[in-house]
């Protein structure tokens, strides 16, 4: 039955078989069918058998053709959703504003088609791939959805006929299944197969995976069926197994079911194994959480299995896999995965084939169906784990995990969905399990703190995992869903989660552990520590900022206490298990503390947002002490990096110190840190915090009154670095506000303003610089200042300006100037700056904003900033500005300075008094100012009264103990002094021990009575006491702990002075030293004057240096305390006479002698500077000489003054100078290019545009390179060759320009450079070996150079007088000087010089641009060649000129210019070809030949006529052949003659133009004025004559009626003047300029119009003086005719007379030419870069027909090239570098479509020139990385013009590289 189905026709057959089913009783048809497809669809068949496939199509189609049942189907498309669904490097849109989810996209035609002006939209190309959201009402707002969405089009189609679809549903299903069983088929496990090809298997099924694709896009209704089929149980279980009999069907599934073996996390042997953990994953709904580390969930314990929880804390450490013991909720996350329909088979397969691109569409391209939709979901959170344990093993994780998320994407950003599945499949527990189980596979020991018994494990960032991101898919969907508040409440609502989270997280805490290395530098640098960030920032914080943006209102309260609970929780059980007391280990130092950061985020987001008390929120002062270590050792060790004390650890400790402060991460990190030490520091006793700070920051042993010390920690040189760290760091503690009181606008403010201090910032890299959090950039939050509201108000934008040098610059924003009055932070931009100069920088700006508005000239410190108020709860950290241990070392440091001990610094002294200024400005007790000091009875030490700041300024120290090395100063001067000292010394004294921290040394008996309350000052014991109070530990303890724990304190080798006590009279008070200070830092000895106070105002002082900061600080404490001001009275009064103070004080004297020499060396410094100055004048004005010489002078051709001397030239390489001479040349460094700019000047001034759609073209037959071929081509079709080739010129396109740098050299000495270059193994720019070099004076590009001739410099004296011959005299004289044989010069270095310039010009350019003759390499060709060179140069200098002469005056670049050497070159070789006089034009123009029959020569065609030469042409011949140096007046006779026929030319141009009538009228006027005198020189006259002649030859004029018709302008006397001007202009233009070169004849400039007169007096064309200055003088007063003019006119017209009855008369056209050409220019672009970039990036390439992946647009011709394509390389030569050749003569100016920038290639060199595209802030969008609408930027448009026309690529560009063809 089926064999008689098969062979019959398969679409009769479908037809039949529709039929049969559609009856009532269709068991027939049914059997029938099924019998067929056994056949059809036999999985037996190998798949690449495309006959099923065709079955299947018709039997769907049921009898009609497949297309249009396609058609048909679409028709009852009732989808309202887009869907498309696109791949990786698609071109998508996202709009900000319109986007609910943050992953919203769209595809380009929703998005052009739906209204977003004015919207936060950019364009981007998708990483993963991505579907189209347009028409979802879950992801964006429907105020978004383009027309077609918006309208819902599809809800209003008529419902589907029951039979069109039917055989679809009996077909598909067998379909679905085939597809299956060779997916069952071809797969292989890893293990087992060597040659594991799951691609082959791929490959084969390609067709099938397409065809269900197909379906997919037939829209709603065929999705129906699809769905129905997929999700259908029951189906799937009568097809899965396959028949019993069918023993291929058996095996098949046994295969399936092996694979589905190994799908759970655990796999099944360890199942067993896991024991006790299988059975507590069987109790009921278990809550067992994962016992990691011996965390219990709080969950009723009689579920709860006890032992297993404690084994799991205890085999953490021994084995590396931690294991899961029982599961979260649900025990099915761990099982086998089981399906029940196709659709979960088909993703199982998915899955281990690892995600197939082909197979990933088809799911997606079904999500519009709304079933299809809930279902897949739920299928994939089923095989979740499945997928990620696949992604763990696959060796493609990048893709897979592209593909992954392109997947979950669509299913997790529907907060709809994704609520359903977390609640329905537990997707939360799934998320947090994996992870877990995906993190375990790379434990490791943590080495933190104690290494031996560290029970903690931490992840390894050096595995796979980790170095590579696999994770990230992962991360990523948990971020997305914890993105919506129903799942993320869910999250923080379920403990037993929270607790899993918090182990995951306690798995990065102490990661990547630092180790500092003391002795050699480490070997190896690890890179490990990117892989430590992004997965801190990625898997820790990034789902933190998720959670804390749900947590912002009062009503979730609860959830942060919970959290909060937890983080305290994990943070003890972590101190516990790397057993923690109270020390940090020494060197060493993580980043990482995600736990500690939690903490600190959820903190602050309760204060600030919540309304909780922070107390209730705070463990006890043990664990609050306990968590301030970690986060202070990484502040001290930033600041030991940045001291040096780590480089043998590599440079990637820096890295990590950088990346810790670093933008994306500071808000994660750092911030999170310092606001815990706050939180800390405003809790913990203030003398403890202080002392703490100084401790870890080493620099404890530094604070002693002492001038000497002994540290045993520090170098001396890290001392200062380390002191600096440590009080800045306090700055920072104590002013920072961001989650301490600042609202989120401020921190926005702030931030701002302190990256815009930094430097000028672009907007794009601004809105990098500042962290994402608290201010979202994307979407507005609704009463916050949005960032570009902030931004205008403190920044002005500065437009993108250009520089001459050609480097561009981008649109910057600057900080207004009130901002850097009020608003410059320098503590912000400490903590925010990555590099330490932009510190400097921003002080820089700083000061130089100070100079500029007259606020302060010297050099600024950084200004002081009044802060935010602090939040209530918060202002405990006030304690730490009036706590004695810190207002001990102020004073200390504030004495230290002033004696100008060592490593003291002006930026220790500024943060002391930015302290000290900060305690004045929050006062402890505002209350009640404290006149009298009250004495607190607990008082130990004698140091200070009590502890608020402003009485302690002026408390009076006396007398200081201090320890001392016997050899310090203090020692010896004691010595004498001693006995009467102790006497006087009652023992109430003031005492300091500051050995802080030399507590460790025993002292003896006598003196430890009188030590008892001094001791407890050492830092260090004061701190442990503190501590130890806390702890209430017993006193033996106690009395122990003061003898340093720590191993840090190392002795150093060798023994050092003995330490002995001495006591130091002091008697200062912090005020006192102050004002000392003051008098020290401005010079002066008595600076402030006694009345000084009462003028004091704070407010004035806001800026300036030190001295500014003191009468500041000094201003306030008066203005706050009665005392203070009493006491600064008398201070300043006492110090007011000049006498020295304190005697007895040695440290003065010393401060005195030093002030002396300080005073000297100044003095001596300024004699040295005025010295240098004076020598470097000097040396500048013999350098100038230099640089512009007499030669220059000589080389300016402008120069008129007549130079009989010979030209002298400087050698650039030895440096002498001489004539150049035959022997020994000298030449012109220039640089050869071939251009076709001329070749690409059109006739109209437009440019033209680029075509943006495909009904525009660009037309480029009316260039003046291809008029001029075609002229050239007619005319060797008629004409004999070598006569053509004089004819015309030349070089339009690939003509050969010169230019140069106007440096000259010997050309040996060259030669010698040259071999240098060539020996110099530095990777150059250039190619040495093609003799490119760069000009060693100028750095110049060149590649050849130009001997110059020897001899005077410009043709002087005798060549310039003008004899007063006759005419007729002058035109025999050049006849004969032209028959003069070229004397052959002798050969010289100069000849053999000249001759190798000649190759080189040859060279420049390519074969096809010189050979235009018949047979190449002729005489003829190289004399085309050689005449057209000097003629494309000049026509280039008038284009550069601006197309016409009007500016006058030597060129701009005329010391540059070059023409005269290059004349005497070509012409030196052009004398080597005579023209035949026989041929000589000369003749022809001056002598009335007796008519001369027309010798046909051998090739029996005529010469040219003269009327179609090109005139300019001749003349340049002329010049050129002619012996040099020509006289001047026979340089006028040539022009006059020529303009002659220039003038004739533009009569019979003109007289083609009128229409017949108006040819006979003119001819009549004409002829009847013809006896009048001077008749030839009237334009009327010589009109009709021509007129007459040319009738004569029939073919003239009958050519040429139709068009003239056309023109209906009526021809006016004034207007034929205007147009006989105008065609000889050019010609006129060409000669001044050869003149001006060749007799250097200045060139006046003057108005456009009277251009022509002015042209033709300086040619001497008018014989006496311009009679006529009105502006149109006549064109024909000028014509100077030799024989008659009647005569030599018929001549002329007989010549194409005589070709009237030969095929040549087709070349009359000839006779209308137009010479005038518009300046070149490049296409003209649109102006929004979108409209170029829809149109073109996806257009295909002419050649190869394919969608290039690198598209480029020519800007000079607009061809569309694939750049680096191999699909259209030639000869090896890639499609770009192959068009500049043909389209530039090797320039060539691409737009790259993809990336919006430029690139010139020039000859085998190419660079990136920038872009012209800018987007709103002036910026550059190179890559569209960022894809916001970018707009043509005119003026850079203009310089890249510029830069083309002038050919000066190469001298701007700096940045070329080798292109190797290659693009």
């Amino acid at each position: 039955m089926a064999a008689s189905l098969l062979r019959r026709d398969k679409k009769a057959t479908a037809a039949h078989l529709k039929a049969d089913l559609n009856r009532t009783d269709n068991s027939s048809g049914l059997r029938q069918l099924q019998e067929l497809l056994d056949n059809v669809l036999n999985p037996e068949k190998p798949p690449s058998d495309t006959e099923a496939l065709d079955w299947c199509k018709y039997l769907l189609a049921g009898g009609d053709g497949f297309e249009e049942f396609c058609k048909t189907v679409r028709s009852y498309d009732n989808a309202t959703l887009c869907g498309l669904v696109w791949t990786a490097n698609f071109v998508a849109y996202r709009c900000r504003t319109c986007g609910i989810s943050p992953c919203m996209s769209l595809c380009a035609e929703c998005f052009n088609n739906g209204d977003h002006t004015g919207h936060d939209f950019n364009m981007f190309r998708s990483q993963a791939g991505g579907a189209c959201d347009c028409g979802d009402s879950n992801v964006m707002r429907e105020s978004g959805f383009c027309r077609r969405h918006r309208l819902k089009t599809g809800e209003n189609v008529p419902s589907v006929p029951n039979d069109l679809l039917l055989m679809s549903e009996m077909v598909l299903p067998r379909f679905i299944i085939s597809i299956i069983q060779y997916l069952r088929d071809g797969y292989t496990e890893p293990e087992s197969a060597t040659d594991r090809d799951l691609q082959k298997v791929l490959q084969q099924l390609e067709p099938q995976i397409s065809f269900l694709e197909d379906l997919t896009k037939m829209g709603g209704a065929m999705r129906t069926v699809l769905t129905k089929i997929l999700t259908n149980q029951q189906i799937f279980k009568e097809l899965s197994m396959g028949q019993e009999e069918n023993l291929y069907a058996k095996r098949n599934y046994e295969k399936y079911l092996s694979a589905l073996k190994n799908s759970g996390l655990v796999s099944v042997e360890e199942k067993g194994s896991a024991g006790a953990g299988a059975g507590a994953a069987d109790s009921p709904a278990g809550a067992g959480a994962l016992s990691l580390l011996g965390a219990t969930a709080a969950a009723s314990p009689d579920e709860e299995n006890k032992e297993e929880d404690q084994d799991g804390g205890q085999c953490v450490g021994q084995r590396k896999r931690v294991k899961l013991s029982s599961s979260t909720k649900d025990p099915s996350i761990m099982d086998s995965l089981k399906h029940k329909c196709f659709l979960e088979e088909l993703l199982f397969w998915t899955i281990k084939y690892e995600f197939p691109q082909k197979m990933v569409t088809f799911l997606l391209n079904m999500l519009p169906d709304q079933d299809y939709k809930i279902t897949f979901t739920k299928t994939f959170v089923q095989h979740y784990a499945f997928i990620m344990k696949t992604l763990m093993k696959s060796h493609e994780s990048d893709t897979m995990s592209n593909r992954i998320v392109h997947i979950s994407v669509q299913l997790f950003s529907n907060e709809e969905l994704a609520r359903h599945v977390t609640e329905e499949c537990q997707l939360l527990d799934i998320m947090v399990t994996v992870l877990l189980y995906m993190m375990e596979s790379c434990l490791i020991k943590s080495e933190l703190q104690d290494e031996e018994n560290n029970r903690h494990v931490v992840v390894n960032c050096g595995e796979a995992l980790l170095k590579n991101n696999t994770y990230w898919p992962l991360v990523s969907d948990f971020i997305n869903i914890l993105s919506h508040q129903s799942v993320a409440k869910r999250f923080l609502e379920d403990h037993s989660l929270l607790m899993l989270w918090m182990s995951f997280v306690s798995f990065f805490q102490g990661m990547n552990l630092n180790k500092r290395e003391l002795n050699e530098h480490v070997e190896f640098e690890s890179q490990t520590y990117y892989a430590a960030f992004a997965a801190e920032l990625e898997a820790c914080a990034q789902p933190m900022w998720g959670l804390l943006t749900h947590c912002k209102v009062k009503e979730t309260q609860e959830y942060t206490k919970t959290v909060v609970r937890y983080c305290l929780e994990t943070l003890q059980i972590w101190f516990d298990a790397i057993s923690f007391v109270d020390e940090p280990a020494p060197n060493q130092v993580t980043f990482h503390l995600p736990l500690h950061r939690y903490y600190a985020m959820f903190l602050s987001k309760a204060v600030k947002c919540q309304g909780l008390d922070l107390d209730s929120l705070l463990p006890d002062q043990e664990m609050l002490m306990k968590i301030m270590v970690h986060p202070l050792q990484i502040q001290a060790s930033l600041s030991e990096i940045h001291s040096n004390m780590w480089v043998r650890n590599g440079l990637q400790i820096k890295g990590q110190a950088m990346t810790y402060v670093q933008s994306h991460f500071c808000n994660s990190m750092i911030d999170p840190d310092i606001f815990l030490l706050q939180v800390c520091a405003s809790r913990l006793d203030p003398d403890y915090f202080i002392s703490s700070v100084f401790e870890r920051f080493k620099v404890v042993d530094l604070l002693t009154m002492a001038s000497q010390h002994q540290n045993t920690v520090l170098d001396a040189e890290q001392e200062r670095p380390m002191l600096e760290g440590a009080l800045t760091f306090l700055v920072i503690l104590c002013s920072l506000r961001i989650h301490m009181g600042m609202t989120d606008d401020e921190i926005l403010r702030a931030e701002m303003v302190s990256q815009l201090c930094m430097n000028d910032r672009t907007h794009s890299s601004l809105l990098d610089l500042i962290p994402e959090n608290p201010n979202p950039k994307s979407g507005i939050v609704p009463g916050s200042c949005s960032f570009e509201e902030m931004l205008s108000a403190v920044a002005d934008f500065k437009a993108p300006v250009f520089e001459p040098g050609g480097s561009m610059q981008q649109g910057m924003y600057t900080p207004k100037a009130e901002v850097w009055e009020k608003e410059f932070d320098p503590i912000m931009v400490i903590l925010r700056t990555v590099y330490r100069r932009d510190v400097q920088s921003a002080m820089d700006r700083y000061s130089a904003f100070l100079k500029q508005s007259g606020i302060h000239t010297g050099n600024p410190w950084p200004p002081y900033k009044e802060r935010t108020p602090l939040h209530p709860c918060y202002r405990g950290l006030v304690r730490l500005l009036h706590c004695k241990t810190l207002h001990i070392v102020i004073f200390t440091l504030l004495y230290k300075i002033w004696m100008d001990h060592q490593n003291m610094s002006e930026h220790v002294l500024c943060m002391v008094l930015y302290l000290v200024e900060l305690g004045l400005d929050n006062n402890m007790q505002e209350d009640k100012e404290d006149e009298e000091p009250c004495i607190e009875e607990h008082c130990h030490d004698s140091w200070f009264p009590g502890t608020s700041l402003l009485s302690n300024l002026h408390h009076v120290i006396n007398f200081v103990r201090v320890r001392v090395p016997e050899t310090a100063p203090e020692v010896e001067r004691k010595r004498e002094r001693e006995r009467e000292r102790e006497r006087e010394t009652p023992p109430s004294t003031s005492a300091e021990t500051s050995s802080f921290g030399q507590s460790s040394r025993r002292l003896t008996g006598n003196w430890r009575e009188n030590l008892r309350e001094a001791q407890l000052f050492s830092l260090v014991a004061e701190r442990r006491r503190k501590f130890q109070e806390i702890i209430n530990r017993s006193n033996h303890e106690a009395s122990q702990s003061v003898r340093p724990k720590s191993s840090s304190r190392w002795h150093p080798p060798g023994s050092p002075p003995q330490m002995v006590t001495e006591i130091l009279e002091i008697r200062e008070s912090m005020l006192s030293l102050l004002v000392k200070l003051h008098q020290k830092l401005s010079a002066k000895q008595n600076s402030l004057s006694a009345g000084w106070l009462e003028e004091a105002d704070p407010a004035r002082h806001s800026h300036g240096d030190g001295i500014t900061a003191i009468e500041r600080i000094l201003a306030k404490a008066a203005s706050r305390s009665r005392h203070s001001k009493r006491c600064l009275q008398e201070i300043c009064g006492r110090v007011c006479p000049p006498v020295p103070p304190k005697k007895n004080s040695p440290g003065d004297k010393k401060s005195m002698d030093k002030e002396e020499r300080r005073q000297r060396a100044r003095e001596r410094q300024q004699k040295l500077l005025a010295e240098f100055a004076s020598r470097q004048k000097s040396f500048m004005e013999t350098a100038m000489d230099v640089e512009s010489p007499e030669a220059e002078a000589a080389m300016d051709v402008g120069s008129a003054e007549p130079l009989e001397s010979e030209v002298l030239y400087d050698c650039v390489i030895c440096g002498q100078s001489g004539p150049s001479t035959e022997d020994r040349p000298t030449g012109l460094v220039v640089l050869l290019q071939a251009s076709s700019v001329l070749g690409h000047r059109c006739r109209s001034d437009e440019a033209k545009r680029l075509p943006t759609s495909d009904e525009e073209r660009i037309f480029p037959e009316d260039t003046c390179g291809a008029t001029n071929d075609v002229r050239l081509a007619l005319m060797q079709r008629y004409f004999i060759d070598s006569s053509c080739l004089q004819a015309v010129s030349i070089g339009w396109d690939g003509g050969v320009y010169v230019q140069t740098c106007g440096h000259t050299l010997h050309i040996d000495c060259h030669k010698s450079y040259m071999e240098s270059l060539r020996n110099d193994q530095v990777l150059q720019g250039f190619s040495v070996d093609k003799g490119e070099f760069t000009c060693p004076l100028c750095r110049q590009f060149a590649n050849s150079v130009l001997p110059c001739k020897p001899g005077r410099g410009t043709e002087a004296g005798a060549w310039h007088t003008l004899s007063n011959k006759s005419p007729a005299t002058l035109v025999k004289e050049v006849e004969n000087l032209q028959d003069e044989l070229g004397i052959f010069p002798t050969e010289s270095n100069l000849t053999k010089e000249m001759e190798s310039v000649i190759k080189d010009i040859k060279n420049a350019t390519q074969k096809k641009y010189m050979d235009y003759g018949k047979n190449p390499g002729s005489p003829d060709n190289d004399f085309l060649f050689m005449y057209s060179v000097a003629r494309t140069n000049l026509e280039l200098e008038l284009v550069h000129r601006g197309g016409n002469l009007c500016s006058g005056g030597a060129s701009a670049a005329a010391k540059r210019s070059c023409l005269n050497q290059l004349f005497h070159v070509l012409a030196m070789h052009m004398r080597l070809y005579s023209i035949d006089s026989a041929y000589n034009p000369w003749t022809r123009l001056t002598q009335i030949t007796q008519n001369r029959e027309p010798e046909y020569g051998d090739e029996d065609r005529p010469e040219v006529p003269m009327l179609f030469r090109d005139v300019p042409s001749l003349l340049i011949i002329f010049v050129l052949t002619m012996p040099q140096p020509l006289r001047k007046e026979h340089f006028t006779c040539i022009v006059k003659v020529l303009y002659t026929l220039q003038y004739t030319q533009a009569l019979a141009a003109l007289s083609v133009k009128f229409s017949p009538e108006e040819r006979l009228a003119w001819s009549n006027t004409g002829a009847a004025k013809k006896n009048m005198p001077n008749s030839e020189k009237s334009w009327e006259t010589l009109l009709s004559h021509v007129i007459s002649e040319l009738t004569k030859a029939k073919c003239t004029y009958e050519s040429r009626s139709e068009e003239s018709m056309l023109s209906s302008s009526v021809w006016s006397p004034q207007s034929i003047e205007f147009t006989l001007q105008q065609f000889c202009l050019p010609f006129l233009r060409l000669s001044c300029l050869l003149q001006h070169h060749l007799y250097g004849d200045n060139l006046p400039g003057c108005p456009l119009e009277e251009e022509f007169s002015l042209l033709i007096s300086c040619l001497g064309l008018l014989p006496g003086p311009t009679q006529s200055s009105s502006s149109m003088s006549s064109s024909a007063a000028c014509l100077e005719w030799n024989v008659g003019a009647f005569e030599l006119l018929s001549q002329w017209c007989s010549e194409l007379i005589s070709l009237a009855g030969t095929p040549s008369q087709q070349a009359m056209t000839l006779l209308v030419q137009d010479p005038q050409w518009t300046a070149p220019h490049l296409l003209q672009l649109p102006d929004n870069y979108n409209t170029i970039f829809q149109y073109y990036h996806r257009k295909s390439c002419s050649v190869c027909n394919k969608t290039p992946k690198d598209p480029a647009l020519c800007l000079v011709c607009g061809a569309f090239v694939c750049l680096k394509g191999l699909c259209c390389k030639q000869q090896g030569i890639c499609e770009c570098v192959l068009h500049s050749q043909h389209c530039g003569a090797a320039t060539g100016i691409f737009l790259l479509i993809n990336a919006s920038v430029i690139i010139i290639i020039r000859g085998h060199r190419f660079c990136l020139w920038g872009s012209v595209y800018l987007d709103a802030h002036g910026e550059e969008d190179r890559d569209l990385r960022r894809g916001k609408p970018l707009f043509l930027c005119e003026e850079r448009y203009r310089v890249l013009e510029q830069q083309w026309v002038s050919h000066t690529f190469d001298h701007i560009n700096k940045r070329w590289g080798p292109h190797y063809n290659g693009l």
